[in-house]
Order: structure tokens, then sequence, then C-alpha cells
């Protein structure tokens, strides 16, 4: 329970600062963002206590930046409500496992991909989006491990069961960023 309630508190509080620091011209790509990582939800693989899909928090937190967090907090609470994936009671540490990983990449690769040549910005999205798996599979697993000993082994399963996820994401997060210089470059230069 203590997990669960300061992963609520850690997600309002970052959801506060996101709502102040919102950009009302980034509302239009994070509802199409928030629905792609909703549908590229529901193909998932089931693997141990849990399953695997497609997270996009590595493309959501470069196109975004704080922008991210309201846009999985959305497509979370949708994913709960509609399909029971997640559950309400985890909404808040679940918003923060996948949310943080997308801030601190949007952070770290924004600015370098503004004066990035295509070929750099389709390995900087690769390199974005496996670790920002990686590191929502390192969440989790703390996550689960501080919630007791009696989840130990379900963390280790389900960070090992990340590591293909994170090949695939790297893959696909590079293919979308470098397609979005080639049709769309004002998303990433902005």
């Amino acid at each position: 329970m203590p997990v669960l309630i300061t992963g609520a508190i850690a997600s309002t509080g970052l959801l506060a600062i996101a709502i102040k620091k919102l950009d009302h011209d980034k509302i239009p790509p994070a509802a199409v963002l928030a629905a792609a990582f909703f549908v590229s939800s529901l193909v998932s693989v089931p693997a141990g206590p849990s399953s695997v899909h497609l997270i996009l928090n590595g493309v959501m937190g470069i196109l975004l930046g704080w922008t991210a967090l309201p846009a999985i907090l959305v497509a979370l609470l949708m994913q709960s409500l509609f399909f029971g994936h997640g559950g309400l009671l985890t909404l808040g540490v679940n918003t923060f496992n996948i949310a943080l990983p997308a801030l601190l990449v949007g952070w770290f690769f924004r600015p370098r991909i503004v004066n990035a040549t295509p070929k750099q910005i389709g390995i900087m999205g690769s390199v974005a989006g496996g670790l920002s798996v990686l590191m929502t599979a390192i969440l989790i697993y703390l996550s689960l491990t501080v919630t007791g000993q009696e989840y130990q082994v379900s963390g280790k399963i389900i960070a090992v069961t990340y590591l293909p996820l994170m090949i695939v994401e790297a893959l696909i997060s590079g293919v979308i960023l470098s397609f979005l210089m080639k049709v769309s470059p004002d998303l990433l230069k902005s």
C-alpha cells in the first residue's frame, strides 16, 4: 500500500507541474500519441505474471516533453476503465513508472535532436526508445520489490521480459522519429 500511495503522490506532483507547463500547441499531438499508446498496449504478449506491450514513452517524451505526462495518464486511465488493464489503484504508480522515463528521455534527447541529421535522429530515437523501456522496467522492478519480498520474483520476471521489448521499442522509436523528420520536421524542430 505505501508504494501505491507514494506513486499516486509522486504522479500528482508531476501532473501539477505538467499542467502548469502545458503547451497548448502540443495538445493535438498529445491526443494522437495517447491514442497510439492506448491502441498499441492492446496488442500484448503474455509474459509470466504480466504481459508485454509497446509503451512508446520515449517517443512521447521527446515529442511532448511535460505534456507526455497527462497523455500517459489519460491513456492508462482509459486502459483501466475500458479493459481492466492495470487498475485504478495502481494508476498513480503506473503513471509514474512510465512518465518519469518519458520526461527524462525527453529532457536529455530533445535538445540534441533539434540540430541533428536525419540519421542521427533515427539513432537517438532508437537509443531513447530502448532507454525509456529499460528505465520503466527498473522502476516496475523497484515498485514490486519495495512492496514486499513476495513480489521480488515477479519483479525479476517482468524486468527480464522487458528486454526483448526494449529492442523492439528501440527499433520502432527510431523509425517513428526518422519518419517524422521526413514528413513533419517541425514536430521535432519546434
